[in-house]
């Protein structure tokens, strides 16, 4: 006989199997998904293409960049999408996932459209380096980033208790990944001090002040920078005497660390920027704004970032070129550093907590001094005598008017006003320039305003990342391309970068953490403006509001 049941034993009864068939149809939490990273860090290298980790990896140690490709995701075709890559264009895309048409900074210095006078990217006036000399021209501010950052919406939507707290041997390579509400710090070449200016706060907290006295950058007065390596490790690299230098200078290791006056002083701490110990002092000045800031361990509960911008390796590119014994110890130097940070972030925070991104702000070509001995075609420009040649020529093409109003290479600004007033036509006078231009020597593509603006500019690629570096309040009127290995410079050692060729555009894109991050090589076409969404995506954040990347989702668990 079967046994009824009351109404009220019916419905609890009915209710006990509905929430069990709910709960065997929902999938149960993963520890992973909810728990955010106590710490980010974002490791921006300078200058550092993605060849050079592929060419000198077998001889990296197993602690830092090894150990990011081996326990992270890492992407070879990754690259800095737009089309002049400088390091204040390159450091803006890694925390706004934008592009210079939508952040507005179009390089390290660009003319003011209005004024037709050069303007730094991080220049403000109105605020000063923090006990420091400050010019009118040295970065203070990120006044000129017209987008928001990573760190800006974490710290929003953490009420403010997230701490964003940015690192630097180059201003801008502080201030451009601090954002809006960050923090930044930047080494001071006349005093080897990290300072911050008033736009961040009125005065150092007490840490900042405990450890510039202790002078760490006096340290190396009378050191060597010297080989890491055995010598047949270098026996690939580029013959050290292709690379002429100036008088006086030599491009040798071991490289000696003095000044001409026999003392410690502003020459010295200038040239300490030209090899490891900036990035070792960067670096250290890390450490102390992890302890003195309680980074990764905020009592709110809630995650911080770190930034870290290691400037020396483009300073040693420049120099010496991608291809030398100079860049490939410094490279191996670095490593070196970061399995050392690595050490101490997880006796600190524990690793297992912390999610590191690493990338770079561009590449670099080789010197085209190297490039020659491989048959390429490679040259420097010297931009002052094509911009007068330009000027010339427009002003015997149009009946003398001087219609070339100022030039930032590669941008060019008209005179708008003077062509208006002579009664020529706007349209016709870029094209007369972007022909003559592209009749030059080494000039492979010219795009005006009026392409620009109306999007009659080609769909290649180059033109897609031409597009994207063209800010249209800021821009020129003109953007020129040189040829593959081919810049804008001038003398006759050192190499450049700026261009929209691979060489440029190739950085690293790597990834750890291993709660969040799935590890491999991923083939997959990648932007560093990606980086953005996909923390924002793992921080359970709005992502800021000019990012255009997209979110990462096969390298997460």
């Amino acid at each position: 006989m079967t046994k009824k049941l009351s109404l009220p034993a019916l419905v609890i009864a009915t209710s006990c199997l509905a929430l069990q068939a709910v709960h065997a149809a929902t999938p149960a939490a993963n520890p992973a998904d909810a728990a955010q990273p106590k710490l980010v860090v974002v490791l921006v290298v300078d200058g550092l293409p993605n060849e050079q980790v592929l060419r000198y990896r077998d001889q990296f140690g197993q602690g830092g960049l090894r150990r990011m490709l081996d326990q992270g995701a890492s992407f070879n075709n990754a690259h800095q999408a737009h089309g002049i890559t400088v390091t204040a264009i390159g450091h803006s895309a890694v925390l706004t996932g934008a592009y210079p048409y939508v952040h507005g900074v179009i390089g390290n210095n660009w003319i003011d459209p209005v004024t037709k006078k050069s303007v730094y990217c991080t220049e403000d006036t109105n605020y000063t380096y923090i006990d420091e000399e400050t010019k009118p021209s040295d970065g203070t501010a990120p006044t000129r980033l017209k987008v928001d950052t990573l760190g800006d919406q974490l710290r929003y939507a953490t009420g403010g208790r997230s701490k964003v707290v940015t690192v630097s041997g180059k201003d801008r390579g502080a201030i451009l990944l601090a954002g809006k509400t960050g923090t930044a710090y930047m080494y001071m070449d006349k005093s080897g001090n990290f300072a911050s200016s008033t736009f961040y706060m009125k005065a150092h907290p007490a840490w900042v002040k405990q450890y510039q006295a202790t002078k760490p950058q006096d340290r190396y007065y009378g050191k060597s920078w010297t080989p890491l390596l055995p010598e047949a490790a270098y026996a690939n690299d580029a013959s050290e005497d292709l690379n002429q230098v100036k008088a006086g200078t030599h491009n040798r290791l071991p490289y000696a660390y003095y000044s001409e006056s026999g003392g410690i002083d502003a020459d010295y701490y200038n040239r300490l920027k030209t090899g490891p110990f900036l990035d070792q002092l960067t670096l250290d000045f890390a450490r102390a704004a992890v302890e003195g800031e309680n980074l990764g361990r905020n009592p709110a509960g809630v995650p911080d970032l770190l930034g870290v911008s290691l400037s020396a390796h483009d300073y040693v590119n420049h120099a010496f070129g991608p291809e030398s014994k100079m860049s490939h110890d410094h490279l191996q130097r670095v490593d070196r550093m970061l399995a050392d940070f690595f050490n101490y972030l997880d006796k600190r925070v524990g690793m297992d907590n912390v999610l590191v991104v690493l990338t770079a702000d561009h590449g670099f070509p080789n010197t085209p001094e190297f490039s020659q001995t491989q048959h390429i075609d490679a040259q420097r420009i010297d931009g002052d005598k094509l911009m007068a040649a330009l000027d010339k020529h427009l002003s015997d093409k149009f009946g003398g008017a001087k219609l070339l109003s100022a030039w930032s290479l590669p941008n060019i600004h008209l005179d708008y006003a003077q062509i208006d007033k002579s009664g020529l036509k706007r349209e016709e006078v870029e094209n007369a320039a972007a022909r003559y231009l592209l009749a030059q020597n080494g000039i492979v593509e010219a795009y005006t305003r009026t392409q620009l603006e109306s999007g009659a500019a080609n769909t290649t690629r180059m033109a897609t990342l031409m597009r994207r570096a063209w800010n249209r309040e800021a821009s020129g009127d003109l953007m020129v391309v040189t040829k593959p290995y081919w810049y804008f410079g001038t003398g006759t050692s050192g190499t450049s970068h700026g261009s929209p060729y691979a060489y440029d555009t190739n950085v690293p894109l790597l990834i750890m953490g291993k709660r969040w991050i799935k590890p491999g090589a991923y083939g997959q076409y990648a932007e560093v403006v990606d980086i953005a969404p996909t923390l924002a995506n793992l921080l359970h954040v709005r992502p800021p509001a000019g990012a255009e990347g997209r979110v990462l989702t096969e390298t997460l668990r």
